[in-house]
């Protein structure tokens, strides 16, 4: 039996792939932190896995040693889909199994079906935790504030809750290719302002805006226009996450003004991005300002 085990082959290759619906920067963020690997069966707390080399976002190289495979490279490549979701390949090239290891997989079987399995079962498992890490998100009451105001540019729609998202987008592209061509600088992150909210279907009516640091004057056949915000107190509640939360937030925001005792004033509320969702491809990063603003009350002596 121990001549049968010896010459049994040294080494061999799995590859399994599988497509996640994520950006590939989050799932390669995933599989790049070794400290973290409790979504793999393959991989055991006794064994060592470390990065050899990483191209961010394309590949990484890893090597793997352990009582099982003594010595082995674990390859993985990531490619964008069309529809934004990412295709994951793993493969593992082993050689130098132990005898103990040979003589498992000898008795009971194939080694490269057993690891297979292995591999599909970790895949599903990154797809779970890139899924998870994607839904998480946080609302924090920050209570009474003061927002300074100023001049911006803007341009104004009425969109439903379906297309909001959309109108948005185009709006602030307008509003950038116009700065862009008048050498315009803006002079903070954008924001929005809600004339009309009705957070039970999403229809608002909005203005877009991006803040810039003096009055711009426009000409009158122009489609973006220059506003002032009036310095003010408002109440604040930040969410760091999806925009998919915000109605979630804005509940907390006017439940918090009613239960406070307080009284929205005339200004429109707003939400300042305070983050560029085109670099931050995790949405659990983005992070989105609510104010509502309000009355001052006056003190009686």
């Amino acid at each position: 039996m121990a001549i049968y085990v010896a010459v049994q082959p040294n080494d061999f290759e799995v590859t399994e792939s599988t497509t996640i619906n994520a950006p590939k920067a989050v799932v390669f963020d995933i599989v790049s932190d070794t400290t973290d690997m409790d979504w793999s069966s393959f991989w055991k707390s006794s064994e060592t896995m470390q990065n050899t080399i990483a191209t961010p976002n394309d590949s990484i190289l890893q090597t793997f040693t352990s009582k099982r495979i003594k010595k082995s490279e674990l390859k993985w490549h990531f490619m964008s889909n069309d529809d934004g979701s990412t295709t994951v390949t793993r493969t593992l090239d082993a050689d130098n199994l132990a005898f103990m290891t040979k003589a498992k997989f000898a008795l009971f079987g194939d080694n490269e079906e057993e690891l297979s399995e292995q591999f599909k079962a970790d895949l599903e498992s990154i797809d779970k935790k890139v899924a998870q890490s994607m839904a998480t998100y946080s609302i924090n009451i920050d209570g009474i504030t003061e927002y300074g105001g100023g001049f911006y540019l803007y341009q104004t729609i009425s969109s439903t809750g379906s297309n909001k998202n959309t109108a948005m987008r185009a709006q602030f592209d307008d509003i950038k290719t116009f700065m862009t061509t008048h050498n315009i600088t803006a002079s903070g992150m954008p924001f929005s302002i809600y004339i009309e909210m009705n957070l039970e279907n999403g229809n608002v009516i909005m203005s877009n805006a991006i803040p810039v640091s003096e009055r711009v004057i426009i000409a009158e056949d122009s489609n973006v226009l220059s506003g002032f915000m009036e310095r003010t107190k408002a109440i604040k509640v930040t969410l760091k996450g999806n925009y998919t939360n915000l109605k979630e937030a804005w509940t907390i925001a006017n439940k918090y003004l009613k239960d406070q005792n307080l009284e929205a004033s005339d200004m429109s509320p707003f939400e300042v991005y305070k983050n560029d969702p085109a670099k931050l491809p995790n949405p659990a990063h983005w992070v989105t300002e609510i104010y509502i603003p309000i009355k001052e009350t006056l003190e009686v002596l």
